[in-house]
């Protein structure tokens, strides 16, 4: 399938591939990390490894998936992004999972711009930005109003990494949340004091070790970071900022999310604060992701939480 993409000159570490069934998608990398980004469906990530390893749940028999209007079936590229609030935000097919464009902006660098989107009066402008040298990836998502009124809405991504690993959440005070998080138990009623085998708060961390229950928990930490430790021995860090004293717009007002199924993907899903869009203008929200090596716990063994917070704190600190 062919998307749109330009690239006006060459670029060190930026390449037009084939990949998945897509002939045209966007390929950054340096010596030990790879992204692809595919325009075509959605503006996603389809890779994203470290020497070779894929953090991102890309199932065999989606190669080359595309939305049609009124075509069934779901859409399988794992690095997606959205924007919310989940349940008052208007359906909006062609930004989530429509043809987008893509271009190569410089080196390791690339964007990719949706279609104009009637239904939310928006459109929406993703730059990335893979570091020379780390597995540094900037993810910066703009929201632009193309309507003559004023817009409310908020970043919300929507990653799916491998399933079955251990998420890892700094939490802070004071939160909303008894214990620490919400359970949606089963959507629509959120549960505000949940309580399930496969999570528990230990060392100020919030630690989901296996699917929970129910899926869907949110969260309104505001330490602006979390690790999702991988059985690939790989740990997928997320870094985004984080605003006390902005609204957060979600039904529970959260900062983030982790939407944790018993299947081969876990979501992970920073959110961002409401942002007021004035005609003609545009807000964004930038997040980073980092993937480091981490041996998995064996079974019956814990993870380090004061390693695993060392470790995010020296390899991917400003």
């Amino acid at each position: 399938m062919t998307g749109s993409i330009r690239a006006d000159e060459p670029a060190a570490g930026a390449q037009v591939v084939p990949f998945y069934g897509y002939d045209d998608c966007i390929r950054l990398e340096n010596k030990h990390t790879r992204v692809t980004l595919a325009p075509v469906i959605g503006g996603r990530v389809l890779e994203y490894t470290l020497d070779g390893k894929n953090a991102l749940y890309l199932p065999p028999g989606g190669e080359g998936w595309v939305y049609e209007l009124g075509k069934n079936g779901g859409s399988p590229a794992p690095g997606r992004f959205d924007i919310g609030p989940e349940q008052t935000i208007p359906r909006h097919p062609q930004l989530w999972a429509g043809r987008w464009t893509g271009e190569i902006t410089g080196p390791r660098s690339a964007r990719l711009t949706s279609q104009k989107d009637k239904p939310t009066g928006v459109q929406l402008i993703r730059d990335f930005t893979l570091d020379g040298k780390t597995s540094r990836l900037s993810c910066k998502q703009t929201i632009k109003n193309i309507s003559n009124e004023s817009k409310e809405y908020c970043h919300w991504s929507r990653t799916f990494a491998l399933g079955g690993g251990i998420v890892v959440i700094p939490l802070t005070q004071p939160s909303r949340f008894p214990n620490g998080y919400v359970m949606y138990d089963p959507a629509p009623f959120i549960n505000f004091r949940p309580v399930d085998p496969n999570i528990r708060i230990r060392d100020g961390f919030l630690e989901i070790t296996a699917a929970p229950k129910y899926p869907k928990l949110g969260m309104d930490t505001y330490a602006g970071w979390f690790a999702y430790l991988m059985k690939n021995d790989l740990m997928f860090v997320k870094r985004f900022p984080a605003y006390p004293d902005r609204v957060y717009n979600e039904v529970a007002g959260l900062t983030m999310s982790i939407w944790y199924p018993d299947r081969p993907m876990c979501e992970l899903e920073p959110i961002g604060p409401r942002e007021r869009i004035a005609a003609g203008k545009s807000a964004s929200f930038t997040e980073t992701w980092w993937l480091l090596p981490h041996k998995f716990p064996k079974a019956g063994k814990d993870a380090d939480l004061k390693q695993i917070a060392a470790q995010v704190a020296h390899e991917t600190t400003p």
